[in-house]
């Protein structure tokens, strides 16, 4: 059989929005989505999706590893209590987005984060985000519900938008396109479905 007539893979159908940028598509394919209840991998992806307002998320996905680096691999903790001029040394580093509205939120947000620790009600900052973002509503509402909430406890760069991204990125919501070859996979893994 000669090349040409080699029969080529077929490609599964994915969301429309992927794209077929290597990185792209394996974040869609082996990440969006999936539920996340780790703490760090969850502050990691709110990290994200505030650092993409206004740019690409390929954008950002090509910074994930400076991201990485600059915050401790969002350890909570070590964030909290990086003072001024290790904030300045992230703010000239080419590996993260050079914002620095969106590089102090990340400060600001480990801080939330540890407040919320402190609280009777709250055991993690997973339990938190989940009990917020896995209602029964629509996406349109929970994002604004979550926003308003995360807003209220002293989280920054948390419009919307940015939390309805968060809330499809970490698994809360299951928005992939019925047709993608994700969608019955994750669909499985909802705990809230």
């Amino acid at each position: 059989m000669s090349a040409s007539n080699t029969p080529h893979p077929v490609q599964p159908r994915r969301c429309s929005w992927c794209g077929d940028d290597e990185l792209y598509v394996a974040y869609h394919d082996n990440e969006w989505g999936v539920p996340v209840r780790d703490d760090a991998s969850l502050f990691e992806l709110l990290t994200l999706e505030g650092a993409q307002a206004g740019l690409s998320w390929l954008t950002v996905l090509r910074r994930r590893e400076g991201y990485r680096r600059a915050f401790e691999n969002f350890d909570a903790d070590v964030v909290a209590r990086m003072d001024r001029a290790r904030i300045e040394a992230i703010l000239g580093d080419p590996g993260v987005i050079r914002h620095r509205q969106k590089i102090d939120s990340v400060v600001t947000n480990a801080r939330a984060i540890l407040a919320l620790h402190s609280r009777d009600d709250c055991t993690s900052f997973a339990d938190y985000v989940w009990a917020l973002g896995s209602s029964d509503v629509d996406g349109t509402t929970s994002a604004k519900i979550m926003s308003k909430q995360l807003s209220h406890d002293g989280f920054k760069f948390v419009g919307p938008i940015i939390c309805l991204s968060f809330m499809q990125a970490s698994g809360m919501r299951n928005d992939h396109a019925p047709g993608c070859f994700r969608f019955d996979e994750l669909e499985a893994l909802r705990p809230f479905a």
